[in-house]
């Protein structure tokens, strides 16, 4: 099969890396660091052993790329109006295309724009971060689920979880909408926290007080997720999730690196989305509302 990346960034980038790594026919498309790339290659400092792909297959445009059997789109939320620009040129028939990307709907909007496409959702659990140009750091854990939103081709995308497992990526199917809330157990505390703290998760988790609010914070993201109708989600992930976290290095998640970068946030699909998706149901929440507001007020 032949795979696409959209977003050669810290995690697009290392999905994509591992899977040409392994020998998978895989293209990237860079912005800035194109040049760079194309003439150094694309190397991963891993936490499970480094490696460097010499010559991969690079492109700043995806009007010059083939068409793809299956695209991983590592952007941004901010830019999904640029996906829908040049996600097309790559598209056949039965293209199935995972959006690895933070926070709720993103699929459903990607569906609205592209009726008929095959989408999934690419559920990372991973610590990396972009350090150079054509330089990826992973740091911590590495799986990755995939739910399933509209693909209807079961094949294709069981081949993809049994590629990644042959790229040495832990890989399983889950289901879609729990998987996406359960990220959000994690993303919506931690992310917005260490930005409006100026502090990395060790420090929050290390402090009585903010601990308890980062897990009252989680448990108002599974309390929002139960009155929308997702089963099997309940406090106990709140728990793990603390421990998981305490047990990783100091990290700076991907708003914090943003912020500090002077980058846009995510901020729509990491906060005000799920708010918002909640209190229709008839749920408010209150701890995260107030932590997009102060995200809004930062920019």
């Amino acid at each position: 099969m032949k795979y696409s990346v959209i977003g050669t960034g810290a995690v697009g980038g290392f999905y994509g890396a591992k899977l040409a790594n392994a020998g998978f026919d895989v293209e990237f498309l860079l912005h800035s660091d194109y040049q760079f790339v194309k003439e150094n290659g694309l190397k991963v400092l891993s936490c499970d052993g480094d490696f460097c792909l010499k010559n991969p297959k690079v492109f700043s445009s995806t009007t010059e790329m083939s068409k793809s059997d299956v695209v991983l789109v590592g952007l941004k939320s901010v830019n999904q109006e640029l996906l829908y620009k040049i996600l097309p040129p790559l598209l056949k028939e039965n293209t199935l295309v995972i959006l690895i990307q933070n926070g709720i709907g993103l699929e459903e909007d990607l569906q609205q724009k592209f009726p008929g496409l095959n989408i999934a959702a690419g559920l990372a659990f991973i610590c990396s971060q972009k350090i150079l140009p054509g330089i990826i750091e992973h740091l911590f854990y590495g799986s990755i689920n995939l739910g399933n939103f509209s693909c209807k081709d079961k094949a294709l995308f069981d081949s993809v979880l049994n590629d990644f497992l042959k790229a040495g990526v832990q890989a399983q199917e889950v289901e879609y909408y729990q998987a996406r809330w359960k990220k959000a157990v994690w993303n919506m505390p931690f992310n917005g926290m260490t930005v409006v703290m100026n502090t990395t998760t060790d420090k929050l988790l290390n402090n009585p007080y903010t601990e308890k609010l980062i897990y009252d914070q989680m448990k108002e993201v599974i309390d929002a997720a139960q009155t929308l109708g997702v089963k099997g989600l309940d406090y106990s992930f709140a728990d793990k999730m603390i421990e998981m976290t305490k047990a990783m290095i100091p990290y700076s998640p991907s708003m914090k690196l943003d912020y500090d970068f002077k980058r846009p946030m995510e901020t729509y699909y990491l906060y005000t989305r799920p708010v918002a998706e909640a209190l229709k149901a008839g749920f408010e929440m209150k701890k995260l509302a107030m932590l997009e507001a102060q995200l809004r007020f930062l920019g």
